[in-house]
């Protein structure tokens, strides 16, 4: 079964229905892939300006008020507490160059309240075995840190679905943390910025990384739905002797 045909001298044009019809999808289903990862592209630039908007803009102080997440984001903020070490975790199978590692969080006391703000203190390595945990010397009394708000429940945090093991945990999920913890959490992770001799590593990558590879993945949905465009009329074509049959 074909559509009508459309002949121009020695060549014509007869596509099939069903070889259009499954074309037609799949150059539908490419360009709209490609549309997509131009949009999360365009998403990932928006979050890159807020991003650094948001480093030039003074630390909003973190106290006894709960905080609005989506409106602290991002932004530079100061706190002043005590780390309660005894709920200290550590999120296995972090990677700092190369090297398998944890990241430390802590719970920090805010004065003055119940309140608490879960700081991720940086990273360290594993160590000589699974089974010893590495010593992470943890500051007394009360401090004042410096950091980035984040988003708890992002992906970044999330990496595997596992139970928690003792003081080991594979992911975050916040919202456990926060039942078992007891006291109120504001809805933020701190990222620690502030130098402290503790022998952390607190180097935390950019939010917003992935505009470039986004744009690839555009442009190779959209040369795929070229490249059908091509194979489709390339297939459909074809040229005829002098006889006109």
């Amino acid at each position: 079964m074909h559509l009508p045909k459309l002949r121009w001298g020695d060549w014509t044009f007869a596509p099939g229905v069903w070889p259009t019809l499954a074309a037609l999808f799949f150059f539908g289903l490419t360009l709209w892939l490609g549309n997509w990862q131009v949009e999360r592209a365009d998403t990932k630039r928006a979050l890159q300006a807020r991003y650094d908007t948001a480093m030039q803009e003074a630390p909003i102080h973190v106290g006894t008020t709960l905080l609005d997440r989506d409106s602290v984001l991002y932004r530079r903020v100061e706190v002043e507490g005590v780390f309660d070490d005894a709920h200290t975790i550590l999120l296995d199978n972090r990677i700092h160059d190369g090297v398998a590692g944890y990241h430390v969080l802590t719970p920090l006391v805010i004065p003055g309240g119940t309140r608490a703000v879960l700081v991720n203190r940086g990273w360290i390595a594993t160590g000589r075995s699974r089974e010893q945990l590495p010593p992470v010397p943890v500051p007394t009394g009360r401090i004042k840190l410096m950091g980035v708000a984040a988003d708890p429940h992002s992906r970044y945090f999330e990496l595997l679905q596992a139970a928690p093991q003792g003081q080991v945990w594979q992911n975050l999920d916040f919202e456990q943390f926060a039942a078992l913890y007891g006291a109120s959490l504001q809805p933020v992770l701190l990222l620690q910025t502030s130098t402290m001799e503790d022998g952390l590593v607190r180097d935390w990558p950019r939010p917003d990384t992935g505009v470039s590879m986004h744009l690839s993945y555009a442009v190779q949905w959209y040369s795929l739905a070229a490249t059908l465009a091509i194979l489709w009329l390339g297939l459909n074509v074809k040229r005829h002797g002098g006889d006109g049959k």
